[in-house]
């Protein structure tokens, strides 16, 4: 497969609303993130809500109902989580669903991309990193499965995982749009290092953090002009 040539762009913020109290805080910021995502599994019984204050965001929309192995809340089945995310498709820039779901919910990736709805597809380890073979063996078939992006989200422990999540990224974003992060004890400043390495999105918390090593929106935007100077240093080099 050919590699195509991307130009490094500032990564793009996502604001995680998974319970009402996000929902408010989305609708009281003044400076909003660039995107929210909706935790279509944590909010169920919340959906005329959801669609009631869309509009209201003003921002675009990526739309997730996670499988309950990689994190979904209430073991929602196949079914259901199919059904929420066909009800909020038409809101939707992105549709969200694990790379493991992809042959399950592959009627719902096609009607999203007959609706001009990207697709991300995900893969999330709460356990550790895997290798970079692995990593790659994945990127490789989101990409064969027609994935806008490919979305990486592995507990990070040691400095070895996070150089693989950094090696991971810096290699493999040459052929599909990445976003990676990691969760954990350097989840933080993995996610500060890898939108450096050319991750497109990074996950931050409105009112309540999702995983342990996430940061609010204001705490990732200073951690960015902290890591400025260094930034512009190696380039004066």
């Amino acid at each position: 497969m050919a590699a195509r040539t991307r130009v490094k762009a500032r990564t793009r913020l996502v604001g995680v609303i998974a319970t009402t109290a996000d929902l408010r805080q989305a609708l009281a910021m003044r400076h909003k993130p660039d995107l929210f995502e909706l935790r279509l599994d944590c909010l169920v019984g919340k959906e005329r809500l959801l669609e009631r204050q869309r509009a209201k965001l003003g921002r675009p929309l990526i739309i997730t109902a996670r499988h309950p192995a990689e994190g979904g809340a209430y073991r929602l089945s196949t079914a259901r989580r199919r059904d929420l995310l066909r009800r909020f498709l038409p809101l939707a820039r992105y549709v969200d669903i694990e790379l493991g779901s992809a042959d399950a919910l592959h009627s719902l990736l096609q009607v999203g991309g007959s609706q001009k709805v990207k697709r991300i597809l995900s893969f999330h380890d709460f356990a550790s990193t895997p290798s970079r073979g692995s990593l790659h063996a994945k990127a490789r078939r989101a990409t064969d499965l027609g994935a806008d992006v490919f979305k990486v989200a592995t507990r990070v422990e040691t400095n070895a995982q996070l150089a693989r999540l950094l090696e991971f990224t810096m290699e493999a974003r040459s052929f599909i749009p990445l976003s990676v992060m990691g969760m954990g004890p350097l989840g933080a400043i993995s996610r500060v290092m890898l939108a450096e390495c050319g991750s497109i999105f990074t996950y931050v918390a409105l009112a309540n953090k999702k995983v342990e090593g996430q940061l609010t929106v204001d705490q990732f935007k200073i951690a960015m002009r902290l890591f400025a100077p260094a930034r512009k240093s190696r380039g004066r080099r």
